[in-house]
């Protein structure tokens, strides 16, 4: 890890809280997936706490949440809840807690956007038709396509209603707590408008998403935007973030906290470089379609949901060669996309 340091002791337990600096408290919630938790944070001040993600919108996640409010929150209540961007496991309590405290929801105007957009129902069935076209595109085949584009619909199932008003955040903006000034600071790739949390004077960064320890953040493309460019965006973060000191202590959703944040971000662009090369190396053999592709950087034996963010980050590293001219894409008989070097 290129010099970064774990933060490896006083992990929370599943469903509970532990000070991993002075007024924050990371809170540790399951979730039911192959990555199967995600940390969550508290941020007290005088008069209460500004909540920093909200966890998967399930019963499990919310008695964890009741838990906390009555034992670990000495008395105060929650001031802010503050979501990082719209997956599930960071959105799907927002509904929920706002309403239970009678607050704003507060995020960035994408995130909210796509939140909203996915947590209506399909219809007129054109999400579902556009997945099937992009899977089909892709070269998926035909009986995992149509696991797959049942899962445009699922989105709803992990969030609890998403607030219907919001209060828009972007970057550059302060959030104030307890005369702390917290930056916000947009990360793109992962998600559209990820919006982090970052300390000039105590030097930490609630970096949601964004940033990692030890896996790359997932930056994929969907069928909604079959030809976006999140990796060249996810590079372009990762310089962005080279602004914050290398000794900033980073607190991510996944994994542990850590120090030596710019050895880590080299770190992934080469990652990401690497995978690029290794795709390129592919093609001078033979041309490949995306689903190709997914052999060539992912191990087998995936879930469904694993394979959807495997095939995503393939078609973003794909797009990436074919937007910079290092390979082209042609389209078959069938509908197929192969992509080959020039």
């Amino acid at each position: 890890m290129s010099g970064s340091v774990l933060y490896t002791h006083d992990i929370p337990e599943i469903g509970q809280t532990v000070q991993v600096a002075d007024g924050i408290l990371w809170a540790r919630f399951a979730l039911p997936f192959a990555l199967n938790h995600i940390n969550l944070y508290l941020l007290e001040s005088p008069t209460g706490w500004t909540v920093v993600d909200t966890g998967l919108g399930d019963p499990t996640t919310q008695t964890a949440w009741l838990r906390i409010f009555a034992e670990d929150l000495g008395g105060k209540p929650v001031e802010q809840v503050y979501v990082t961007h719209f997956h599930p496991d960071h959105m799907g309590q927002a509904g929920w807690m706002t309403s239970r405290w009678g607050l704003p929801l507060i995020t960035s105007r994408t995130e909210w956007l796509i939140a909203r957009m996915l947590a209506s129902d399909d219809t007129d069935g054109s999400r579902a038709q556009a997945a099937g076209a992009f899977y089909q595109r892709a070269g998926v085949p035909n009986d995992l396509a149509t696991t797959l584009q049942k899962r445009v619909s699922g989105y709803k199932r992990g969030v609890t209603p998403i607030p219907s008003a919001f209060s828009r955040v972007q970057h550059g903006d302060v959030l104030k707590v307890d005369g702390t000034d917290w930056i916000v600071t947009v990360g793109r790739g992962h998600a559209p408008e990820h919006v982090g949390l970052f300390s000039p004077e105590r030097k930490i960064f609630l970096a949601g998403d964004s940033i990692l320890p030890r896996i790359s953040p997932n930056i994929s493309v969907w069928p909604a935007e079959p030809m976006a460019d999140p990796l060249q965006e996810f590079y372009t973060t990762l310089e962005d973030f080279k602004a914050m000191p290398e000794d900033t202590f980073v607190l991510p959703a996944h994994d542990a906290p850590f120090t030596g944040l710019h050895g880590r971000l080299d770190d992934l662009a080469e990652h990401h470089t690497e995978r690029l090369s290794i795709l390129i190396d592919a093609m001078r053999a033979k041309p490949i379609t995306a689903w190709d592709a997914v052999d060539v950087l992912f191990r087998p034996g995936m879930d469904p949901q694993q394979m959807s963010f495997a095939l995503g980050e393939a078609i973003a590293h794909l797009n990436r060669l074919v937007i910079s001219g290092a390979v082209q894409i042609e389209k078959t008989a069938d509908m197929r996309g192969l992509y080959h070097c020039p």
